[in-house]
């Protein structure tokens, strides 16, 4: 395997971020993730001056996307995606996603789940065996975050940690450490059945239609 570290992490995700960009066309309506790889998407959508209308998963995307020109209009408004782009923190080899790690999974999993692709962006730091080691992100009510915590624990996680910042949406954010997650699936239904629990940032790999990897010498794609 490629290893990303042997050039500038931003130089990678730069070149995966603009890669995707490549699959939005005139006339499409476009899902705009989070983070510091699909920041270069958005950059890259911006040069490109393509008319197309964009859901934004964060206010930071939102502020940047109109800075480049683009039309941003609410998930609402849109009602339906023809392609989503966003990053990850983790991809399995069945392109499960951990994402979450900038707190806006919530969001993210909503425009992700409008769109008709889903393709995620990312450098070869973020290919794992097992998802797990950077931590599952959760969204949380502030009305009883230690009992929702205490609900995380007796699934398997080892520490919640909370976020001193709260998400877009105004909840806690938090991180639970499970170690290597043998069952996303399972655990992303366990996660989801919490009250409390707004949202988690394990995200199925059906939803996902490739992943573009930037390495050291170039760019490839996965898909299932």
């Amino acid at each position: 395997m490629l290893c990303a570290m042997s050039v500038p992490a931003s130089a990678a995700k730069e070149r995966a971020g603009r890669h995707a960009a490549g699959y939005a066309r005139d006339g499409m309506r476009v899902g705009l993730g989070t983070g510091s790889t699909v920041h270069f998407t958005i950059v890259a959508l911006g040069e490109a001056g393509l008319d197309i209308t964009c859901a934004a998963t964060s206010t930071s995307t939102d502020g940047l996307a109109r800075s480049l020109g683009l039309t941003v209009v609410t998930p609402d408004e849109v009602g339906h995606l023809d392609i989503a782009i966003d990053g990850a923190d983790e991809v399995d080899p069945a392109l499960n996603l951990t994402k979450g790690g900038g707190g806006a999974h919530t969001r993210e999993k909503v425009v992700a789940e409008m769109a008709d692709r889903f393709i995620v962006v990312v450098d070869e730091s973020k290919l794992v065996d097992h998802l797990g080691p950077f931590g599952t992100p959760i969204e949380v009510l502030p009305f009883a975050p230690g009992v929702v915590a205490a609900r995380v624990r007796a699934l398997g996680a080892t520490d919640v940690v909370f976020r001193d910042q709260p998400s877009d949406n105004g909840n806690l954010l938090a991180d639970a450490h499970f170690g290597p997650i043998v069952d996303p699936g399972g655990l992303a239904t366990e996660l989801a059945a919490i009250p409390g629990l707004v949202e988690h940032g394990l995200f199925a790999g059906t939803l996902v239609e490739r992943v573009v990897v930037a390495g050291a010498d170039a760019v490839r794609e996965l898909t299932h």
